[in-house]
């Protein structure tokens, strides 16, 4: 049977090909060990449900580790224009999440001045939206990097489309418990990959490589955001 594609499912065929078509786009991976994050979540979460009226998930600590490492490599969070580029100061960041009619992607605005209660808060509403169909056009208008989360249908690996005109895209995947060495000893520890496709017209893997370790890191240990490390 032949069904006419919506008029989202065009627009976002007609995006995701003229990024294939304009970028050089290049995908590095790394693994987080969830274990520090799923305890934090564990500890605090029924006192910050209490307080924010707001689950703690695991989105807003990527969310706030991206906005940081962004302020640390900022030609991730820059774009080409011309033959120039674009250093954007403040960091908007794009949330994949599912709606009736395919993906779509919400605009988070100024994360940089975000805490974690702010951050679920807003992707809350936005899933909202999106379940309800009632998002904006400028709901989804503008961002400087895109997190898409294929873990929740249980993706393992991927490698994320860039989201033009941005420069990057990180990819969450499923959190699986494998055999992994910690201080010289094989352990079972909750692991996620994740993935960084990158525009190589302006990044370098030098920057990729290492803005995708500096959220490994603070994932990994969410004290170093408090501590600007």
């Amino acid at each position: 049977r032949r069904v006419p594609m919506s008029r989202m499912r065009k627009r976002i065929a007609e995006r995701l090909k003229d990024s294939q078509n304009t970028a050089a786009i290049l995908t590095t991976y790394n693994e987080i060990d969830m274990t520090g994050i799923i305890e934090l979540r564990n500890r605090y979460k029924d006192a910050f449900l209490k307080k924010h009226e707001v689950k703690l998930g695991f989105m807003s600590v990527f969310v706030a580790a991206a906005a940081q490492a962004l302020q640390e490599y900022p030609i991730v969070n820059a774009v080409i224009d011309g033959d120039d580029i674009v250093y954007r100061d403040y960091c908007d960041v794009s949330v994949a999440v599912s709606s009736p009619t395919g993906l779509v992607v919400p605009v988070l605005r100024d994360v940089q001045d975000m805490g974690f209660a702010q951050i679920e808060s807003s992707i809350n509403r936005y899933g909202l939206k999106a379940a309800s169909g009632s998002l904006a056009l400028e709901d989804m208008a503008g961002g400087t990097f895109t997190i898409s989360n294929g873990g929740v249908f249980g993706s393992m690996m991927s490698t994320p489309i860039v989201n033009q005109p941005q420069s990057a895209i990180l990819g969450m995947h499923a959190t699986m418990e494998r055999a992994h060495v910690v201080n010289g000893k094989i352990e079972i520890r909750p692991m996620m990959f994740v993935a960084l496709s990158y525009d190589h017209r302006i990044i370098d893997g030098r920057e990729a490589v290492t803005f995708l370790k500096s959220i490994k890191n603070k994932v990994e240990d969410p004290a170093r955001m408090l501590l600007d490390l």
